[in-house]
């Protein structure tokens, strides 16, 4: 029976275990691996304390620091699959069919983007296709650029995008754009953008990486070629949190609601921080330290 059981290994994940560490909690933290969306990032310029560094990098310090923690057992490679209430606690499963039993959770597992699902987004992902416009946005200095979606996370991305490209394409499936009227009127008053509706990606376009892609136009039935060094999808992500069942209250966009001075969820022993809860800003260190909030709120339970 641990103290506590961190779902996830992403810097909200890492963080949660080297402060529970800290305060002598018996924890174990389960994830497929460690690192996060952000592994797969060539460069990180935002992550606080380092100028640049890559995801790899990144997921190597981080993992290090975890380890260095006698009070907290890491266990890699495996997947929650469920999760289940106890007289004293909760029991998790793995997808292997390990079982492990705590006294309280704390769930940072994070979030999958929405992808295209078309040609050459696989084999470009972080040579020139992207998923988080904050991260990647300098990588676009002095280039032309495309994002896909017209939400407010598309305008968003425009938004991180107008310091740096010198052309940016913004295509939207759908008759009109979705985002905020104040941040279109923004977008559309400057000359960089080009605003395509009804667009959709057919492929993604390079060699050893994105020059350009292939688009339909909806309303002609007829496909165009756009010159581009990025493709910025900015479509929506999914939560990882299906393991849960409904053991914890959840929004519309099935993201874990909690209460954001503490973390804890609608359940009492359940706890989420990261990109798997309704908070507004989707970031590592905004990850980091809501998890590091949560674990000073569950010793106080302890």
């Amino acid at each position: 029976m641990y103290d506590l059981i961190i779902i996830g290994g992403g810097p909200a994940g890492v963080a949660a275990g080297v402060y529970a560490g800290r305060k002598k909690m018996k924890t174990l933290l389960v994830a497929e691996a460690i690192g996060g969306q952000s592994v797969v990032s060539a460069g990180i310029q935002n992550w606080i304390g380092d100028i640049e560094i890559s995801g790899f990098d990144l997921a190597q310090r981080l993992e290090a620091h975890l380890r260095s923690q006698p009070e907290v057992e890491v266990v890699t490679g495996e997947r929650v699959a469920s999760v289940s209430k106890t007289p004293t606690g909760y029991e998790v499963k793995t997808g292997s069919g390990q079982t492990y039993s705590a006294r309280f959770l704390l769930i940072t597992s994070g979030s999958r983007r929405r992808k295209l699902n078309v040609p050459g987004e696989a084999e470009f992902e972080s040579k020139g296709v992207f998923y988080c416009s904050i991260c990647d946005a300098p990588v676009m200095a002095g280039k032309s650029a495309a994002v896909v979606g017209g939400g407010n996370a598309g305008l968003e991305a425009v938004l991180d995008l107008l310091p740096y490209a010198t052309e940016i394409y913004l295509l939207e499936r759908g008759e009109a754009l979705k985002g905020d009227a104040v941040t279109q009127e923004k977008i559309k008053a400057d000359p960089k953008v080009h605003i395509i509706t009804q667009a959709e990606v057919q492929r993604i376009l390079g060699e050893q990486f994105v020059s350009g892609l292939e688009c339909l136009d909806r309303k002609s039935n007829q496909v165009q070629t756009l010159p581009a060094s990025g493709v910025f999808v900015e479509i929506g992500a999914v939560p990882n949190a299906e393991f849960l069942g409904d053991l914890v209250k959840t929004n519309e966009l099935h993201e874990i609601v909690v209460d954001h001075q503490t973390q804890a969820t609608s359940d009492p022993g359940i706890w989420a921080a990261g990109d798997v809860t309704d908070v507004l800003y989707k970031q590592n260190n905004i990850s980091a330290g809501d998890a590091i909030k949560a674990v000073l709120n569950i010793y106080q339970q302890i």
